[in-house]
């Protein structure tokens, strides 16, 4: 029901877009957020914007590089990744939820789209 797209492999310094699309149903009552899972290590947040408030929240590793925003007319949220770093490689996912940091607090989840940043 959630569709993540636009990973790929970048070398460090670079920058990816992000975006995650509904499909089959809308979640405008809902908060939308950023997971990732690096290669041997728990799924962590990364960012979360509520479409109601227009709030966000940053994981303090991406503060300042990443950039959570959305599209409400496209119900399409997007993580724009600039200055990534090699500990930015991981599967990002996208969740729908309340818009919390914590995985349980999310009812919905995209497939995940790879990132891998070289050095």
């Amino acid at each position: 029901q959630l569709q993540a797209s636009g990973g790929g492999l970048v070398q460090a310094g670079g920058s990816l877009r992000l975006s995650c699309a509904p499909s089959g149903r809308t979640f405008s009552t809902y908060a939308m957020g950023w997971f990732r899972q690096a290669p041997g290590k728990s799924r962590e947040f990364v960012a979360s914007i509520s479409w109601s408030a227009g709030s966000t929240y940053y994981e303090d590793s991406v503060k300042g590089r990443f950039t959570i925003s959305g599209d409400n007319t496209k119900n399409t949220v997007y993580l724009q990744m600039n200055s990534l770093k090699p500990e930015d490689t991981a599967i990002y996912y996208c969740a729908a939820g309340v818009g919390s940091k914590f995985e349980y607090e999310y009812d919905y989840w995209g497939q995940g789209t790879r990132v891998t940043v070289s050095s």
